[in-house]
């Protein structure tokens, strides 16, 4: 069969489709291989975005990011930190955990699970929780604010700042008794990458930006599509969100929320929280991006990039295959237009989408499959600057 090559007038349907929906350039940005994190002036934030960022580095002890972080966001899923703190605080040294809790507290940080943190939420006081963690100097919180009082249901409306964020994690790594710190930390280190609620792609910012060893606990919050994550997904909107639109309140909790916090490099060396508000409308797969090169452009001490280069993507419900083929098992569907890493590239089954076909095929090591060259924003069939499977980069 043969190949169309996609010219200027193809290249300028395929920018106009990426730029909808990702905000790709016509040329994909290219990041760099794997490596030491590079240092930066200051965070870059996507035009749009509203950003809280505080960046600590364990070693030196010392912030190397910091911008707005002492700014309030609704936490979304970020405040079950909180939850399974609260649970487990004063248990005592031998305290083992029952099994109905941790059958509840193990998905609620490793998958988000949203039942958990409903089940915490009404079981141990609701905002009481948020009071009493706000009693604990240990902790050091400043800027965290329970739920408004219309919406106390709503623990996901808990207000949280970066720095605040930074101290949770302090307190976990530096000061919490070492079962509750090996608890927690081995669990977020675990975070699987569908939500196991609304079967969202939760490995965004931190998850993507650098290699292992990382551990993040991740939200998200607002208007955005439904989740598409896993093999056999069955979407559900998005949870924890009131009917009607919430009135004015102090902390915006009107546009999307995506947040990304965690630990980066070994020994959990630096503590990063980058929390965004993105533009009423946004979609996932944009927002996805947009945090994704925020927390890129970021000074994280320890961390190591993943090799490979960074593009756009266009179309709806992109599958990644096991293979190079669209008979091959699919591990899961890309957020409309989310932004990819690709490793390597090889020849397989063509693919059509009238006028266009394509035998390319592009590895995405962060998600162990395929997809077809074709859902990529690129105006060749073989991507630039990407080696064969198999063959050293260039």
């Amino acid at each position: 069969m043969r190949m169309l090559l996609r010219g200027a007038a193809a290249l300028a349907a395929v920018v106009t489709v990426a730029s909808l929906t990702s905000g790709a350039a016509a040329h994909p940005r290219a990041e760099g291989t794997a490596g030491t994190s590079k240092s930066s002036a200051a965070a870059q934030i996507p035009p749009g975005v509203t950003a809280g960022v505080a960046v600590f580095d364990r070693q030196t002890g010392t912030f190397t990011e910091q911008v707005n972080d002492s700014a309030q966001f609704r936490s979304a899923s970020v405040v079950k930190l909180l939850l399974a703190l609260d649970f487990l605080w004063g248990r005592g040294p031998d305290y083992v955990i029952p099994a109905a809790d941790r059958a509840r507290l193990e998905p609620m940080l490793r998958g988000s699970d949203d039942d958990a943190a409903n089940h915490y939420w009404s079981t141990y006081g609701g905002s009481a929780i948020i009071k009493r963690m706000l009693d604990r100097p240990e902790v050091g919180l400043r800027d965290t604010v329970a739920p408004p009082a219309e919406y106390a249901g709503f623990w996901g409306y808990t207000a949280m700042s970066a720095r605040d964020t930074v101290a949770v994690y302090r307190y976990i790594l530096e000061k919490a008794p070492a079962p509750v710190r090996t608890f927690i930390m081995d669990n977020l280190r675990r975070s699987t990458r569908c939500s196991a609620t609304d079967h969202v792609d939760q490995h965004f910012g931190i998850a993507g930006s650098f290699d292992r060893p990382w551990a993040v606990k991740q939200g998200w919050s607002g208007k955005f599509a439904k989740g598409t994550c896993g093999s056999q997904a069955t979407p559900a909107a998005t949870p924890a969100e009131p009917a009607a639109a919430p009135r004015a309140a102090a902390v915006d909790l009107t546009r999307p929320a995506l947040h990304t916090t965690g630990t980066v490099g070994a020994n959990d060396r630096t503590i990063v929280a980058v929390l965004t508000l993105h533009a009423t409308g946004t979609t996932y797969g944009k927002a996805y991006t947009d945090i994704g090169r925020l927390t890129r452009s970021l000074n994280v001490p320890g961390g190591v990039r993943p090799a490979g280069t960074w593009f756009g993507t266009w179309g709806e419900l992109v599958n990644v295959r096991r293979g190079p083929a669209t008979g091959d098992e699919r591990i899961t569907r890309l957020p409309a237009g989310v932004e990819v890493l690709v490793g390597c590239q090889t020849r397989g089954e063509v693919v059509s989408v009238p006028p266009y076909t394509n035998d390319w095929w592009a590895y995405l090591p962060q998600y162990g499959g395929y997809i077809s060259n074709i859902y990529i924003s690129s105006p060749d069939n073989r991507l630039p600057n990407v080696p064969e499977c198999g063959s050293p980069r260039p």
